[in-house]
């Protein structure tokens, strides 16, 4: 067994590496970039290595610098895991003629089903069901637009050697692929250093399921079940799980003997994934090869017990698979929810700085529920503007599709995340969602379940009351505190009133709190009363409450006159007043928010790339303004109505900050 491996990679991946090298007893080398020097996977690793700036292009996929750093080291084996140089067939070849070991599949095996165009025609020649598409080169826009009408509307214009939703653009016109496909070839380059792309045709209502196929290239070959990856925003994944809540053991199984077969006809080894689309008739088609190890690929190892990191370390060095299919079964369900630096209030849009709170639920392994945490990020630590946004997977097992759900939920909601914006409300949101706990799911969920954007969550009344419930039991908590503290309450009379007004989401609710030494009864004026109790005391962060028996999980922080509390993706302003105080609130006028109808704000912090106006023009509704790059993707900002150019503030190549002004309108 190889003594040291090398992991030419960075985050959470590099992180979860080094985890299954510990226990395999093997030392570990971290490589880092100027903005990585303190980052979480450089203080696991036995050593580190600097490589350079913070731009990947300049740092993590520069491969002679990768390898001075294997040289530096004597490592004997390099994990790349995902994205960078993972499919990068010189990279690979670059090992080969050094004697160090890939953990990861044979040059030819990345070459052939890597390239996304030569996989097609593989897959074709293996007379596998492929996607309608345009498998050639593509010279310029207007040949794309061609390409596009002999295809039909729509189409997915795709960077060949892309993966992550990088390069990626879905055209329902002439127009969008024209521009989709100049900020295809831009994000294919700058992320990947290959331009080359390819156009096929979007199946709509499609699932998107993959097949987790593992093969030790000595003649085994077999297939981990499935992950239904179709919870997607920007192509990218945001929930995945195990098994699909779609498939049935027929389709099931005729999916993972052809993803066999496709890896068999390249003389694949180590883990890999053969993409599909899934029709409503559970018809399926190729999609592509994932010649890596998977970003969602805990959900897998949660209901089958196979460590995939571990296998890849063992079939590179040059051991057969010890797992036959037979032995493949698969335990319960699995979910994944991505963590984001992204703001889900302002279109998901990219979000950077420091994490000044980072509290990931407890980490549990029991028999009907496994909390499970991949990350590469620590409380105090930078969110930077060069890599990819993802900060951590929070997956969660149960013995059936409903109760991983109901323990993502309770996970979800006691992951504390501060400094950035975050997707954790939208997760939130997606877990209580009625189409996905039916699993009624396709790739176009998020487009049409949230058409507007994302703008939190409205509780029904039930949940209302509830949460109601446990803030007038929390307050009469802090106002005993604080009465203690003024000295108005001593032990022979106290002062803390039970009648109360809790007012939320635009409802108030009048209630009474009776406490006793166990808890709270909290009766409601007009409604039923609820049991509250818990540990909770002022200052305390999050309250782990039970509400007549069942959990609630609230995020907490100070507000005037009571709380601002979070949970299932609601973020509320709560206030708990007496009687009294709630008449004179009514009186109080409201606050008007300013008028930023005539400006263009830079939603997220990043990089001009380009300005499509010039002062004195007229834009139409949509019409692209600017594009904006942050993270690795470039966003096109458009006319949100028709009007005027006034005042330019910005240039291309300017650095701007959130809601700095790029643009006035007349």
């Amino acid at each position: 067994m190889f003594k040291k491996i090398l992991i030419a990679n960075r985050g959470e991946i590099a992180c979860r590496v080094i985890k299954t090298a510990r226990k395999m007893g093997i030392k570990t080398v971290a490589i880092y970039s100027d903005a990585d020097r303190n980052a979480m996977h450089v203080r696991m690793a036995d050593e580190a290595v600097h490589i350079g700036p913070p731009p990947a292009n300049q740092s993590y996929i520069v491969i002679d610098k990768v390898m001075d750093a294997i040289k530096q080291t004597g490592a004997e084996a390099v994990h790349p895991g995902y994205g960078f140089l993972s499919e990068n067939s010189k990279f690979a070849e670059a090992l080969e003629a050094a004697g160090v070991a890939f953990i990861g599949p044979p040059v030819g095996a990345i070459e052939k089903m890597g390239d996304k165009i030569t996989s097609k025609k593989i897959a074709q020649e293996a007379k596998v069901s492929t996607v309608p598409g345009h498998m050639g080169l593509i010279e310029d826009a207007e040949e794309a637009v061609k390409i596009s009408k002999g295809i039909g509307y729509p189409v997915m214009i795709k960077a060949s050697a892309g993966g992550g939703g990088k390069g990626m653009r879905i055209a329902w016109n002439d127009d969008e692929a024209r521009e989709g496909f100049q900020s295809s070839k831009n994000e294919a380059a700058n992320s990947f250093g290959d331009d080359r792309i390819f156009i096929e045709k979007f199946v709509t209502q499609p699932r998107h399921i993959e097949i987790q196929v593992l093969s030790d290239g000595q003649g085994n070959t077999i297939y981990l079940g499935e992950r239904e990856c179709s919870i997607q925003r920007r192509n990218q994944k945001v929930i995945e799980e195990a098994p699909s809540p779609f498939l049935d053991p027929k389709t099931r199984k005729a999916m993972g003997e052809e993803a066999c077969a496709l890896a068999d006809a390249v003389g694949y080894s180590s883990a890999g994934t053969v993409e599909f689309i899934v029709d409503g008739d559970k018809n399926f088609y190729f999609l592509e090869m994932n010649t890596r190890l998977q970003v969602e690929h805990p959900v897998t190892e949660l209901i089958t017990g196979v460590d995939l990191v571990e296998q890849m370390i063992r079939v590179a060095n040059g051991e057969k698979l010890k797992i036959k299919q037979s032995d493949i079964k698969l335990n319960g369900w699995a979910m994944e929810s991505r963590l984001y630096a992204e703001d889900p209030y302002r279109g998901f849009l990219p979000s950077i700085g420091r994490l000044t709170r980072y509290r990931p639920p407890e980490e549990i392994a029991k028999k009907d529920v496994v909390v499970r945490n991949d990350t590469g990020v620590y409380e105090g630590g930078e969110i930077s503007m060069y890599y990819d946004p993802m900060i951590a997977k929070l997956c969660t097992w149960g013995p059936d599709r409903a109760s991983a759900i109901e323990n993502m939920r309770v996970a979800l909601d006691s992951f504390e995340v501060e400094g950035i914006g975050h997707n954790l409300p939208f997760c939130s949101a997606v877990m209580d969602h009625p189409k996905f706990v039916s699993g009624d799911i396709t790739t176009a969920f998020i487009e049409e379940e949230y058409p507007d954007g994302f703008e939190g969550v409205t509780l029904d009344d039930d949940a209302l009351a509830r949460v109601a419930s446990a803030a007038a039991a929390m307050n009469r908590v802090a106002e005993i505190r604080r009465a203690r503290i003024s000295g108005r309450l001593d032990n022979h009379k106290r002062k803390v009133g039970k009648d109360w007004v809790v007012s939320l989401q635009g409802k108030d609710f009048k209630v009474k709190v009776k406490a006793d030494t166990e808890g709270a009864t909290v009766k409601h004026k007009k409604g039923p009363k609820h049991r509250v109790t818990s540990d909770w005391t002022p200052g305390d962060s999050l309250a782990n409450l039970m509400v007549d028996g069942s959990p609630l999980v609230l995020k907490v922080d100070k507000a005037s006159g009571g709380f601002r509390l979070r949970t299932r993706g609601a973020d509320m302003r709560v206030t708990v007043r007496t009687p009294r105080q709630a008449e004179l609130a009514a009186l109080m006028p409201e606050k008007v928010a300013p008028d930023t109808s005539k400006l263009l704000l830079c939603p997220m912090p990043g990089l001009i790339v380009k300005l499509d106006v010039e002062v004195g023009d007229e834009v139409q509704d949509g019409q692209a303004l600017c594009t904006v790059e942050a993270m690795k993707m470039e966003n096109i900002l458009r006319a949100e109505r028709k009007g005027v150019v006034s005042k330019i503030n910005a240039a291309a190549g300017d650095n701007l900050a959130v809601d700095d002004v790029i643009l006035e309108f007349e």
